[in-house]
C-alpha cells in the first residue's frame, strides 16, 4: 500500500477512531492535471464511519476530517472526496456505496 494512504489512515484512525475506513488513491485517474503534477498526485476518496460524526452536519464532519489530516492537506493531499457517516447511517444499504 502506498505511503500517503498509510499516512492518511494513521491520522484518521488516531483522531476519529473509525469503525470503518476506506481510502482509495485516485491519483492515476488525474495524471496530467496541473495541481496533481505539483503534488505528485494526491487525489483520494474516503469512506469514514465514526461515532465522532453523531449530531454533526456534513460541513462539521468534513471539518473534523480536515483537522485530523492537518498538514497532510498541504503536503500530501491535492484533492479529497469524503463520505463521512455515523455507524447508524452506514447500516442503511443506500449509504454504503461510495460516490466514486
Amino acid at each position: 500500500m502506498n505511503d500517503r494512504v498509510e499516512k492518511i489512515r494513521t491520522a484518521l484512525q488516531r483522531a476519529l477512531h473509525p469503525v470503518q475506513l476506506e481510502i482509495i488513491d485516485d491519483s492515476a485517474a488525474h495524471a496530467g492535471h496541473p495541481g496533481a503534477a505539483l503534488s505528485g498526485g494526491g487525489h483520494f476518496s474516503t469512506l469514514i464511519v465514526s461515532e465522532a460524526f453523531n449530531g454533526k452536519s456534513t460541513v462539521q464532519r468534513h471539518q473534523l476530517v480536515y483537522q485530523a489530516l492537518g498538514e497532510l492537506m498541504r503536503t500530501d493531499i491535492h484533492a479529497l472526496a469524503i463520505k463521512a457517516l455515523t455507524p447508524a447511517e452506514f447500516q442503511q444499504p443506500s449509504q454504503r456505496k461510495t460516490d466514486r
